[in-house]
């Protein structure tokens, strides 16, 4: 039985990409939340459970030439979505 109590938490992202990306591109993420701006960017919304696994998604994001805009960490308790215009 695996123990759960020593595993840390997730860490949210919000991962902003230039451009629309298809929607299916979040189970090749692996799982994340893939949401569209008004502004033409992609916004994705990523539980990753250490450094690791946030660098291993920005080498997929820089893997398939994706322009990266901006990573920003969600503080807990404060998750939501930036507002779009």
């Amino acid at each position: 039985m695996a123990d759960t109590q020593n595993q840390p938490e997730p860490i949210l992202y919000h991962i902003l990409l230039q451009g629309h990306l298809d929607s299916g591109w979040g189970d090749w993420f692996g799982g994340v939340t893939v949401t569209f701006n008004d502004d033409g960017t992609t916004l994705l919304l990523c539980e990753v459970i250490d450094q690791a696994a946030l660098h291993g998604l920005l080498r997929q994001i820089r893997n398939l030439g994706l322009t990266l805009i901006s990573v920003n960490r969600v503080n807990p308790g404060k998750v939501h979505t930036p507002d779009v215009e």
